[in-house]
């Protein structure tokens, strides 16, 4: 898959249990920005690599534990996969990037979820993309598949 592959799509399709997956991971640390990396595969396979938020103020910022990160990336390499998107969540905020999310975006030809924990009992998921003129967001479809 093409490392500019985000860049060119209108929508992401996520199969619903890796998307139950995110949310899991998301309200059960629902004080902090849970945050990790989805990984994708030469036979659409996607993969999610929960990884631990070290930030200083991890209620309104995230900053991924560097060796599990560099773990996960290695291990994305090993298994013949890529990396397809970066998941982090706002526990009091809505799911639109902040300035600070658009400024350390790093991994411009990936998808950016956020999920927003913002409404008690309602959980709020949207899909970006990197673009010259900031993130756009694409739409988010579920797909009723493993």
């Amino acid at each position: 898959m093409p490392s500019s592959y985000a860049k060119k799509q209108e929508a992401l399709y996520l199969p619903r249990p890796l998307v139950n997956k995110l949310l899991a991971h998301a309200q059960s640390n629902p004080d902090i920005e849970a945050c990790g990396l989805i990984s994708n595969d030469e036979e659409n396979e996607k993969h999610y690599y929960p990884i631990d938020n070290i930030a200083k103020n991890p209620s309104c910022r995230f900053l991924m534990d560097a060796p599990q990160q560099i773990h996960a990336m290695k291990k994305m390499r090993e298994e013949g996969q890529a990396l397809f998107a970066i998941v982090h969540s706002h526990p009091t905020s809505q799911a639109i990037p902040s300035d600070l999310d658009i400024v350390e975006n790093n991994y411009r030809d990936a998808f950016y979820i956020i999920i927003s924990l913002n409404t008690k009992g309602v959980l709020e998921m949207r899909a970006y993309v990197q673009r010259d003129d900031g993130m756009q967001e694409v739409d988010l479809i579920l797909e009723d598949r493993d």
